[in-house]
């Protein structure tokens, strides 16, 4: 690789790991250089393995030292770099400022999770861009699925993603709103009541062929509702049905369910009133309208649900909102699921909805993940109808860009095991709390005869193996006789390649940090003022963690 190219390549993997947080991407730095130097594109194999290379290297250097790489280089760097992360959604179709509507749907069945704050957050980005209205919609019409401490969680979880909810709709309140639309589609011959098993029913439709019961006149269909109602029907013995078409392509947009029996399972609001829940489809459609509901964005798992929908607006004469559907995405290592979290919790399994094992919004939180970097995550991946893996790699990216800049540094020894210093009386430690704000001030430790200090068993074998050692803003020391040995502060130790290790004072605090993999580190960590509770910080050389307690012992768990 000649010099030039080297230098080439170098400032954009500087750039593009200033811009994901420290780690550049071969590929992204690869289309920079050529872009630049079109005279290159012939030799792109080369420039690949080249960028492949340099991208290894720095990825090995500390954010700081990549930080002020950068700005060595050229100042403008950084300056493109931020204007490069701004990712603009694209407009609205027909939208008018002040005039938007648009909702967050939600079922009650827990706490939101990592999935659900991308269609949270690009309507409050929406919401913001046309000063509209956001409405939490709580669709709890399924009571074999809900956990009455949603109904607070999700409000609560909506706040802390910055979401600002104009109204709050919870759909159990409006049954009576359901049960006027099914008698108006009744009345319209475009629903009937069907007493038909469930099974033949679905063949039915399959076959594209019609039920007995949907030539009903009218007046018959709202006798069998009225039985519906008054508790005549028990579950699968009789639902509303409404009509679409049972040539259609797509036997799933053929009749659908509208309404359905439901009296095994009382409803944690309203108990045993309601017997007959409106299925997702009548009411979502209903409450789009009635609600004014302008724009709806939801994954592409709803097409079908909206082809459904559309029959009803159509059936009406209602205004459609108008509908985006996104990519599906596969969020791996990550417990999501509702009915799994919640059967572990009362297992004992999990610590409650924010053990951080799980991918719930408050598990998240509880780790030190931001709600900036989950927004700038969601806005970076936009609007796209691909289907696409959620990256935690970019998340942590986002959100080390947030805390790096305010994260307090302290040295937490894991595995600690000790080792008497000799050699010289006194010393003096001076680490600095951040390293690019001195204004902040610094860690001091002043150890005297007899001095000890806690290294993790393995930079005490690398000193054992190799007979030398820095001890981060501390001192040199020599291997001998199972001791180190003061051999100065020179740094310049480094240059003949000295290794760096980290230290804890030997009457440091006791530590766990807690790992998104259930796992806890157990350790001494400096001790840290009572200010930097619930506030992340960096372990050096192990991570950024969320501070619980400073004392008696140093709870926190682990960010990334």
């Amino acid at each position: 690789m000649s010099a030039e190219l080297k230098e080439a390549i170098r400032k954009y993997a500087l750039q593009n790991a200033c811009l994901f947080g420290g780690k550049a991407n071969p590929k992204a730095v690869m289309g920079k250089v050529l872009a630049e130097r079109p005279d290159l594109r012939s030799k792109a194999k080369e420039v690949s393995a080249a960028a492949e290379e340099v991208c290894r290297e720095v990825e090995g250097m500390p954010f700081e030292d990549i930080q002020r790489a950068v700005e060595a280089i050229d100042p403008n760097l950084l300056k493109r770099t931020k204007t490069e992360r701004r990712n603009v959604l694209p407009d609205l179709p027909v939208a008018v400022e002040g005039k938007v509507v648009m909702r967050m749907a939600p079922g009650p069945s827990g706490p939101l999770h990592i999935g659900h704050t991308r269609v949270a957050l690009l309507n409050d980005e929406y919401v913001k861009r046309y000063k509209g209205k956001y409405i939490d919609r709580l669709e709890d019409t399924n009571p074999e699925k809900i956990d009455p401490e949603a109904y607070r969680m999700i409000p609560e979880d909506l706040a802390w993603l910055g979401v600002h909810v104009d109204e709050t709709v919870v759909q159990s309140d409006r049954f009576e709103i359901y049960y006027d639309i099914a008698r108006q589609l009744i009345d319209m011959g475009k629903a009937y009541v069907c007493t038909c098993p469930p099974e033949p029913w679905r063949q039915m439709k399959e076959e594209g062929k019609a039920c007995p019961h949907r030539s009903q006149s009218s007046e018959e269909a709202n006798e069998q509702f009225d039985r519906m109602l008054s508790h005549g029907f028990g579950e699968e013995e009789a639902v509303l049905v409404v009509k679409t078409d049972l040539k259609h392509p797509n036997p799933a947009v053929r009749d659908f369910v509208g309404l359905r029996v439901v009296d095994s399972v009382p409803h944690p609001r309203t108990g045993d009133r309601y017997t007959v829940y409106p299925m997702m489809n009548l009411s979502v459609a209903a409450d789009d309208h009635l609600l004014g509901l302008t724009h709806v964005i939801r994954g592409k798992d709803h097409l079908n649900n909206t082809l459904r929908q559309e029959y009803i607006f159509n059936y009406f004469g209602w205004r459609k909102p108008s509908y985006h559907h996104y990519g599906l995405v596969h969020i791996p290592e990550a417990i999501l699921k509702t009915s799994t979290i919640h059967k572990g919790i009362l297992g004992g399994e999990y610590s409650g909805w924010d053990d951080v094992r799980l991918g719930t919004v408050r598990a998240l939180a509880k780790r030190g993940i931001r709600a900036e970097a989950i927004r700038s995550y969601w806005l970076d991946v936009g609007m796209k109808d691909v289907d696409i893996e959620f990256s935690w790699e970019n998340l942590y990216a986002f959100n080390k860009q947030i805390i790096d800049p305010v994260a307090d540094r302290y040295f937490f020894v894991w595995d600690p095991e000790p080792l008497e210093i000799v050699g010289v009386d006194v010393l003096e430690a001076r680490s600095p709390l951040h390293p690019d704000h001195p204004e902040r001030g610094t860690r001091d430790h002043v150890l005297r005869q007899p001095i000890t200090v806690l290294m993790t068993r393995e930079d005490l074998e690398g000193l054992r193996e190799r007979g030398t050692v820095r001890l981060k803003d501390l001192c040199n020391l020599r291997w001998e006789n199972g001791k180190g040995v003061y051999t100065g502060n020179d740094h310049g130790v480094l240059k003949e390649g000295v290794k760096i290790s980290h230290w804890a004072p030997a009457d440091g605090v006791e530590a766990e940090v807690h790992m998104p993999d259930g796992s806890v580190r157990k350790g001494i960590a400096e001790r840290l003022p009572v200010q930097e509770k619930d506030k992340v910080v960096q372990f050096e050389r192990f991570g950024f963690a969320r501070v619980e307690t400073t004392s008696p012992r140093l709870e926190a768990y682990f960010t990334q």
